[in-house]
């Protein structure tokens, strides 16, 4: 067996960079008239392969029962069954199933334990807690509180990326999901500094209840979201002390692209913007704290408020044309075609911002299934996962491997996007390490691994595991949290008992221990399942009766962009030497090891990284 590992790992090594050395120069010698066109294609024009293309990227790819559903529907009723998809039910998808963590004491957590410990300082009480009225460590509660809530939140929020991936596999309307994924992108904050899974929970269900409707009302909606004017310091945005963090942020990232403002546009939309702030869950505007007086944006002068200065922001041309460079991006190529951008543009604007119509042209044009555009998609870790577990025909995500550490290990982790321009994406996925990663993932889920306690139960910080140790030795809590800064444990609980433990407000070090072990116990655990799917039964109700067929069946089911004939010629010869022999009927018995490992195979080659 680890003979075969090892073949597999150099086939993998010998092929793993060599696509993206050329996978965007591919000529086209099908339909080599469609790039750049706009114009619908027809029924005659539609087949298997096109339905798949458009499944793969207005959703996350499917079982080849769902591809086929979507190619009999015919390319009109599937660009509207996939788009215009409202009269589809989810009302049996579950909602997140929370862990009951938070409470009233919670609301408007301070920024900092040191401000947290200030507050209680002075008004005698922080977090919901009242600090002691006499004793050693008269703010301990108030701090194991403070150092609870980061851990918790961070927790929560990890099964709140779980519950995303679940719908993202099975909702019957792919695009909503989709669309989500590439709004949490273009709208980036991060648990980091938001520090409420509440708040980017809600802002989720911001992103899918606007997902494909109209780019006014979500950048609206997105301006008012307590996550992001949490993340964009809302708070310190008052009149005569502007914060241009928002405006600036709007301006470049959301709508307009760096080039199409000035510095003064900045510091006059900040002050529109002044006095919106959150209270908790809700949006608030502290009139005593907006800027009524008068201010010029874009050569235009009134006494604007937020919403005037979205209106204005998307009267300029720019705006059409960096929204749809965005999605073009995201849905066709991340090669720029100028031209066709500006036809698109155009759609947009014809329709006022809505995006369905301009999403529909998209997915139906002869760009969109040109030579050139087919396979040119480098999938994100979070796009590689959901549509791999879509394409075994699983309904919700295996807790073996973990979701958050699977993803992140490639790249990306939901929630945490890495800046407020978000993740990069297209080439930025691949570099050698993380296409071992990919490889690393796929047998992951085939071969789980025995070591699979949840690792986000673990402390972040490896000295509380030695305070951790310490306390359960017996030392008290000075002398543990001594400890945890190293040197000989034994011989510092020995001089501690010889002393009282000092008297001191509180301390960090067990506030951060405590808190941990807080959260852990209440944030509800992520199910530990793995994957079951037979693949020998996979593999024969697919009507395949040899090795051959086999292989083409898997290559077919899993890959968008076909291997070539030598790769191909190669797979099978490694599936005849495993099995002794190229009848899969015969060899049925000891069939499941063998596919799992030419799936492994086919998984890790760099055609697998697109879509």
């Amino acid at each position: 067996m680890k003979l075969i590992w090892l073949n597999i790992r150099k086939i993998t090594l010998f092929f793993l960079l060599f696509l993206f050395l050329f996978s965007f120069n591919i000529s086209a010698k099908e339909n080599s008239g469609w790039y750049g066109n706009i114009e619908p294609i027809t029924n005659q024009d539609w087949d298997i392969n096109k339905a798949k293309h458009l499944l793969e990227r207005a959703g996350f790819g499917g079982t080849p029962e769902e591809i086929k559903f979507l190619f009999n529907l015919g390319i009109s009723k599937a660009i509207e069954h996939l788009v215009y998809y409202e009269n589809i039910s989810v009302s049996e998808m579950p909602e997140f199933d929370e862990s009951d963590i938070h409470d009233p004491g919670l609301i408007n957590f301070p920024p900092s334990r040191p401000a947290t410990t200030k507050l209680a300082k002075e008004t005698g009480e922080a977090l919901g807690i009242k600090v002691k009225e006499s004793g050693n460590r008269k703010l301990q509660p108030i701090v194991n509180k403070f150092f609870f809530w980061l851990r918790a939140s961070r927790l929560e929020t990890k099964r709140v990326a779980y519950w995303w991936a679940d719908r993202m596999i099975s909702s019957p309307r792919p695009l909503e999901e989709k669309m989500t994924l590439f709004w949490h992108n273009h709208f980036a904050n991060n648990e980091t500094k938001v520090r409420d899974y509440r708040k980017l929970l809600l802002q989720n269900e911001t992103f899918r209840n606007h997902a494909t409707g109209n780019f006014r009302d979500l950048i609206i909606a997105v301006a008012k979201d307590p996550a992001m004017l949490y993340f964009l310091d809302a708070g310190q945005n008052i009149k005569g002390s502007p914060n241009e963090n928002f405006a600036r942020e709007i301006m470049e990232l959301f709508t307009l692209g760096v080039g199409n403002y000035e510095e003064k546009d900045i510091r006059e939309a900040a002050r529109a913007f002044t006095g919106w702030n959150t209270n908790d869950l809700e949006f608030v505007v502290n009139k005593d704290l907006h800027d009524n007086e008068s201010k010029t944006i874009l050569n235009k002068t009134g006494n604007f408020s937020g919403e005037d200065v979205i209106d204005i922001l998307l009267s300029q041309e720019a705006a059409s044309k960096f929204i749809v460079k965005k999605l073009y991006k995201e849905f066709v190529n991340e090669n720029i075609n100028d031209d066709i951008i500006s036809d698109y543009a155009h759609v947009l604007e014809q329709n006022n911002f809505e995006l369905k119509p301009l999403l529909a042209a998209i997915f139906s044009s002869k760009d969109f299934y040109s030579e050139q555009n087919r396979g040119s998609h480098i999938k994100s870790p979070v796009e590689l996962v959901i549509s791999t577990y879509k394409k075994l025909g699983l309904n919700n995500t295996p807790g073996i491997p973990d979701f958050n550490q699977s993803t992140t290990a490639m790249g990306q982790t939901l929630f945490w996007p890495p800046t407020v321009a978000g993740w990069a994406g297209g080439r930025s996925w691949i570099t050698p390490a993380l296409l071992m990663e990919r490889g690393n993932f796929a047998r992951s889920f085939l071969y789980p691994d025995i070591d699979f306690i949840d690792k986000d139960f673990y402390s972040p910080d490896p000295k509380i595991i030695v305070m951790h140790k310490a306390i359960r030795e017996g030392a008290d809590i000075t002398t543990a949290t001594k400890s945890s800064n190293g040197g000989d444990s034994m011989m510092m609980m020995s001089e501690a008992n010889m002393m009282a433990d000092r008297d001191e407000d509180f301390n960090t070090r067990y506030g951060s221990y405590r808190g941990w072990q807080m959260a852990v116990s209440k944030v509800k655990p992520i199910i530990r399942d793995t994957i079951n799917i037979n693949f020998t039964k996979m593999v024969l109700d697919s009507g395949a009766k040899n090795t051959s067929e086999a292989v083409d069946y898997l290559i077919n089911r899993f890959l968008t962009v076909k291997i070539n004939s030598e790769k191909r010629t190669m797979i099978i010869s490694f599936l005849n030497n495993n099995l002794g022999t190229n009848n899969i009927i015969e060899a049925k018995t000891y069939l499941e090891d063998s596919l799992k490992m030419v799936l492994h195979l086919i998984m890790s080659q760099p055609e697998y990284q697109l879509g």
